[in-house]
């Protein structure tokens, strides 16, 4: 019992420190600009990056819009899956750990928004690249995190389960020409 209380206790510091940095710059951001309102430190930084009170009510990217209710399920639905599979990650494999509870945080920041709001406030503004969020980049990291972690573990399987050279010395620079 005190493994799965001290396993959730990662997880759950990674998730709530993510919603609560979420939460305070979507708060900061509806505040201190009304919707669609832009802000940059420096005039030439607007046409690049800029700080901008947006709403969404789709998804990454703003695909999908105005499918609130369907979003709510599926953050729902996605939250349980983490929560559920946490305590099966082995300990050894703490990248997956650890974007696990990005992506956890990241669902949960932007759950609350759509439930309070019925979008989720989007603020952060580069160039061409679509609005987004502290939960949005959250989700993003973990995702990345999660596939280059999976695609190591898969190199370190491949190479665990090479044969070994046929000189039986185990190091390929040992092994005669004519055998490679």
């Amino acid at each position: 019992m005190k493994t799965k209380i001290s396993d959730y206790a990662y997880l759950l510091s990674i998730a709530v420190s993510i919603v609560i940095f979420d939460q305070i710059t979507k708060w900061l951001v509806r505040q201190n600009l009304a919707f669609e309102e832009a802000w940059a430190p420096w005039n030439w930084l607007l046409p690049y990056a800029r700080i901008v009170n947006w709403h969404n009510t789709g998804i990454a990217f703003g695909m999908f819009q105005n499918g609130n209710t369907v979003f709510i399920i599926l953050s729902i639905l996605i939250s349980i899956g983490i929560l559920y599979y946490y305590p099966k990650v082995a300990h050894e494999e703490g990248f997956l750990r650890f974007a696990m509870g990005l992506q956890l945080g990241g669902a949960v920041g932007n759950l609350i928004d759509r439930i309070r709001q019925g979008y989720v406030t989007d603020f952060v503004s580069l160039g061409i690249f679509p609005v987004f969020n502290v939960a949005d980049s959250s989700i993003s990291i973990g995702v990345a995190i999660l596939l280059v972690g999976v695609w190591i573990m898969d190199m370190r399987n491949k190479k665990i389960q090479q044969p070994a050279p046929e000189d039986g010395t185990g190091d390929p620079e040992k092994v005669p020409e004519d055998q490679k």
